[in-house]
């Protein structure tokens, strides 16, 4: 028998019993197999007496078979009562007595929430799109040149994207700051690697002059100190080089992998990666703003244990990658989950929408579409039969495939009803925000 209370919102309380029978039968045929084998002092294998057994086994056992019990009993009284369990269930024992003719139990736990999806065809939904041009090739083999630039003396001013070297030193309020003074410092301008108006300050100096000038630093500065407060530079050239581009030729499309260095093979392998790269992140953009549209129509209450597992995810998911960038991270370590909730939040109601949707839509990734995409993927490589016997070789990498179909058909779902608006963008947008 069982009951099922609503103790508010999402969380449920289930109330069973467990007939002690069926708990001394399986208790009971447990210990005659450890009988069989186990090891008494005084005792051959298999001739220990059953009450030893009981006496130094019983309580183990009998915890262990209430145990697994519990949890069975737990998953045939919920899909009895038609109940959607998220997450763990917290049991607690209600018979103090374990020998009596029944353990009752109850279990508190979270349900899947309803969701209601709204009407899509009342939102606008911004699609990405972009082709690429010529501009945009040579552009890249101007910046793959400048990549491999070898920087020459130069007598005139220094330009944009020269080399200069210098001594610097930076006062606030006639100190210096830590990290605001250097010796003999060599700097690539337009590079990115010192702040704007640092790097503007030099453009026009010669070899051996000198200038001060006043620099205001942005609030968001790391260096707290000098964080949106203004600073005293002063500034020595010491040398400036100029950059010196290789030529398109056959040994610039060698040292880029081109074997026979074909220029004409080196540009369309630079055309064909750059479609592929900017169609994935075309791609990315206009799921993300899907996303956003089933968001905002999406209604339903996130079961907190969701939640807490997904915030958990996310704080190891960051210690991984911080790991990966060389950062040593204490054994245990561990992040507030607080930072994590609104990410958390939001992919647990995306998940639970798209469940919603493609259970009603039947908007599953089909056995073709799933192939189609490896086939896709593995064009980009050598030896695209390799990669696709690589996906086939692990079901936890087709899964990852269907995952990624399942959306792809999720955004077409939402496309065809939404108010769409194409926006063309243009290859540095479109590099820069994903």
């Amino acid at each position: 028998m069982s009951s099922v209370e609503t103790l508010g919102g999402l969380q449920r309380r289930l109330n069973v019993s467990i007939p002690q029978p069926q708990l001394r039968g399986e208790i009971e045929s447990r210990l005659k197999r450890l009988g069989r084998t186990a090891k008494v002092h005084g005792f051959r294998p298999g001739k220990v007496p059953f009450k030893i057994i009981e006496q130094q086994y019983g309580p183990q056992v009998q915890q262990e078979v209430l145990g697994e019990n519990l949890q069975r009993s737990f998953a045939e009284a919920a899909q009895a009562n038609q109940l959607k369990v998220a997450g763990y269930p917290q049991f607690e024992i209600k018979t103090q007595d374990l020998n009596a003719p029944e353990i009752e139990y109850s279990a508190t736990f979270e349900v899947y929430p309803e969701v209601v999806v709204g009407d899509v065809a009342g939102q606008a939904l911004e699609r990405v799109t972009f082709t690429l041009s010529d501009a945009d090739v040579e552009n890249t083999v101007t910046t793959l040149r400048k990549q491999r630039a070898v920087f020459e003396p130069a007598t005139r001013a220094v330009q944009n994207e020269d080399q200069v070297r210098i001594d610097f030193s930076g006062k606030l309020d006639g100190v210096v700051f830590e990290g605001g003074e250097a010796k003999d410092f060599s700097i690539v301008l337009g590079a990115g690697r010192m702040l704007p108006d640092f790097e503007n300050a030099i453009i026009g100096m010669k070899a051996g002059e000198s200038k001060s000038f006043d620099m205001t630093f942005p609030a968001d500065y790391h260096g707290k100190d000098v964080a949106g407060k203004q600073v005293t530079f002063t500034i020595t050239l010491h040398s400036v080089e100029a950059p010196r581009l290789p030529e398109v030729d056959t040994e610039f499309a060698k040292a880029l992998g081109v074997v026979d260095g074909d220029v004409s093979k080196l540009k369309k392998e630079i055309r064909d990666n750059l479609e592929r790269e900017a169609q994935r992140r075309v791609k990315m953009r206009n799921k993300d703003n899907t996303m956003e549209v089933l968001l905002q129509v999406g209604q339903l209450e996130v079961p907190k244990v969701l939640l807490e597992s997904e915030a958990q995810n996310l704080m190891q998911q960051t210690l991984r990658d911080l790991e990966g960038r060389g950062m040593k991270i204490p054994k245990g370590m561990q992040l507030p989950t607080g930072v994590f909730e609104e990410r958390a939040t939001k992919r647990v109601k995306l998940g639970l929408i798209l469940a919603e949707l493609v259970k009603k839509y039947d908007l599953q990734a089909k056995p073709d579409q799933v192939k189609a995409l490896i086939q896709e993927y593995a064009q980009s490589y050598e030896h695209p039969e390799e990669v696709v016997r690589w996906y086939a070789a692990d079901a936890s990498r087709l899964q990852e495939v269907e995952n990624m179909v399942l959306e792809d058909n999720v955004v077409a779902w939402v496309a065809s009803r939404a108010k769409v608006t194409d926006k063309a963008v243009e290859l540095n947008a479109l590099m820069e925000n994903n």
